[in-house]
């Protein structure tokens, strides 16, 4: 897709090398010759687990996992993924983590976990999964028919299932990504600070795979139950459930008090302009190419993976070449090669990228651009540094919000 250049997944980093890299924030770093010695081979060994990762549920030491599912149908692509695997880009490993994280946090939320807690990403075809103890669970994100034993779930809201029920999921009516998240979390070694999959690198998640038929999969013990209280101004946006609530069949699985309100659910299928910062190498194309770029329709291809979407649509025209020496790449960079064509790139890019950036999509469209599937339409809309650091401000706090209700008391 783009010239990048990755460390070798050999040998072990030793520890004072495992410290810099965990400390390390400066994702727009250049890769450097020097880090072409570090090498990374069985990540699992190369993380001791003795530091606790940050989404991962604290459980007393008398505690253990417990069997959480088993696998009767994997899907088209289902994996184990958290918010991402942070500080080891200089290094040539991929960031991966979730492709909505606003659907993978508010799930957790809903769930009463840390919400950078890992869950089950699943990828339009439906997975169906036999439930093996009792449990509280969500499902966010894409509406891809979720139902237990056959009876329709909602989304955006947590709800309790039974060991041995089936959770199962269907047609695609909306989106692409959904996340079921589970209280307690999804127990999976922490490799490199995360627990997400990165299935081209073969680490992380679930043996570094996808699921497949016949696997089970252990879920982290929750200490403590959900709360029930929340302040009036949290109840706005995380609805107890207690308001309006309709009569529901004695079918209805039995539901937890936590959904989230109305007008915070995104609309996968609003054809709204993505908002993007226009740079960093904006400059390498023409001016009628910037203008065409901000004005015209481009569909997203059937080339799509958690790496990047391909965009298919007037062709943008270089001022002198697609290439440019390689340079950091982040979450939503838009690369353009020679064929024209924009790549937006997504949670499994590569570290650095050799074609020019003519946008970065901003944090909080990236989800509403990766839920959209093939054949759909997307426009751009250029805002500033500024509005865009805003809008993750509003974001965060409205997650911190949503944290604050479903903080375990």
């Amino acid at each position: 897709m783009a010239h990048h250049i990755n460390a070798p997944l050999t040998g072990s980093m030793n520890r004072n090398e495992r410290e810099r890299a965990v400390h390390t924030r400066n994702c727009q770093a250049t890769y450097s010759h020097k880090h072409r010695s570090v090498h990374i081979h069985n990540c699992q060994a190369a993380h001791s687990g003795k530091r606790r990762h940050r989404g991962q549920t604290t459980r007393p030491a008398h505690t253990s996992p417990a069997p959480l599912l088993e696998v009767l149908k994997p899907g088209l692509l289902t994996t184990v993924q958290d918010v991402g695997r942070y500080g080891y880009q200089p290094y040539g490993v991929a960031v991966s983590g979730a492709i909505d994280p606003f659907a993978l946090q508010v799930g957790n939320i809903l769930v009463g976990n840390h919400r950078q807690e890992a869950a089950l990403e699943i990828a339009l075809l439906g997975p169906h999964f036999r439930l093996l103890r009792d449990c509280t669970l969500a499902v966010c994100g894409a509406n891809l028919s979720p139902a237990l034993d056959g009876v329709p779930l909602p989304l955006w809201q947590s709800f309790r299932a039974k060991a041995g029920q089936v959770l199962s999921f269907g047609q695609a009516k909306s989106g692409v990504y959904a996340y079921v998240t589970v209280r307690g979390g999804i127990d999976v070694p922490v490799v490199m600070g995360s627990k997400a999959t990165y299935v081209k690198g073969q680490f992380g998640g679930w043996k570094g795979r996808k699921l497949q038929t016949g696997d089970v999969l252990f879920g982290g013990v929750a200490v403590n139950e959900p709360g029930v209280g929340h302040t009036d101004d949290t109840n706005h946006a995380l609805d107890g459930g207690r308001r309006g609530r309709r009569s529901v069949k004695e079918k209805t699985p039995s539901r937890s008090s936590r959904s989230l309100h109305p007008s915070y659910i995104p609309d996968y299928n609003a054809d709204r302009a993505i908002r993007v910062v226009l740079g960093p190498d904006d400059d390498h194309f023409t001016t009628d190419s910037i203008q065409t770029f901000l004005t015209q329709l481009y569909t997203v291809s059937p080339h799509i993976d958690r790496m990047g979407y391909r965009l298919t649509g007037p062709r943008l025209i270089h001022r002198t070449g697609a290439d440019i020496i390689s340079d950091a790449v982040a979450l939503g960079t838009i690369q353009v090669p020679a064929n024209g064509e924009p790549i937006v790139l997504m949670a499994d890019r590569q570290t650095t990228g050799g074609y020019a950036r003519i946008a970065t999509v901003v944090s909080v469209d990236l989800p509403l651009l990766a839920q959209r599937p093939p054949g759909r339409s997307v426009t751009f809309r250029a805002v500033s540094v500024e509005e865009a650091q805003v809008l993750y401000v509003e974001r965060e706090k409205l997650l911190r919000m949503l944290g604050v209700g479903a903080t375990v008391v």
